[in-house]
């Protein structure tokens, strides 16, 4: 499942959705945002994603997933190679906050993006609903709580895949580090080459062409 909508909604409220990515610096697995719009009785307790336990991040998950209007878009490897890793986040951001316009019943009234960058303008899918603004906030994932849930579900949708893909390919240690390069998962490249889900445009991975 990629997106949802819970049974309880958010009256007449303001909609704002929330946009985060996770995975932009991994030498492995897809980049996937995350885009969340906080209904009646959210979460307690959120907060940028990076600083949560993994045990609270997970609970956190769950409980989004369960009471908020939410989506992940993702974009694989391969993708990523093709486009770089600035515009497949754009692209991530842009499924997901399409995802979850479909859920709701009235144009948001903001969307709100971590960092300092939005897709408006740097991704030709991306399309802004009428009326409503459009914003970058640098730390938005921790001043924002819309962003933070958006965060929490984009970092664990994400870990699940690359918990998945160790399966596959246990050499790499992705259920520990993820898709990041780590020593281990360094020395496993250089012993066992790339895997199919490794993002071949990525220094340390196109390097091994080189040796």
């Amino acid at each position: 499942m990629t997106s949802a909508t819970p049974e309880h909604g958010f009256g007449a409220q303001e909609i704002i959705i929330g946009v985060d990515e996770a995975g932009r610096g991994p030498l492995a697995g897809p980049v996937v945002a995350g885009a969340a719009v906080l209904c009646d009785n959210p979460p307690s307790g959120l907060a940028d994603s990076k600083k949560l336990t993994a045990k609270r991040r997970a609970v956190l998950d769950l409980e989004i997933r369960a009471s908020c209007i939410w989506a992940v878009g993702k974009v694989d490897p391969a993708e990523i190679d093709r486009i770089n890793i600035l515009q497949a986040t754009m692209l991530a951001m842009t499924i997901a906050v399409q995802r979850v316009l479909v859920l709701l019943d009235r144009a948001p009234t903001a969307i709100l993006i971590d960092g300092n960058l939005t897709p408006e303008g740097r991704c030709h899918q991306w399309r802004s609903p009428a009326g409503s603004a459009v914003r970058a906030i640098v730390g938005g994932d921790g001043s924002e709580p819309c962003i933070s849930a958006a965060s929490i579900v984009a970092k664990e949708w994400r870990d699940r895949a690359m918990v998945a893909a160790a399966q596959e390919y246990p050499h790499y240690g992705w259920e520990r580090n993820k898709g990041y390069g780590t020593r281990q998962h360094l020395a496993a490249l250089h012993e066992y080459g790339a895997s199919p889900h490794h993002r071949q445009s990525f220094a340390p991975v196109a390097q091994l062409h080189l040796i």
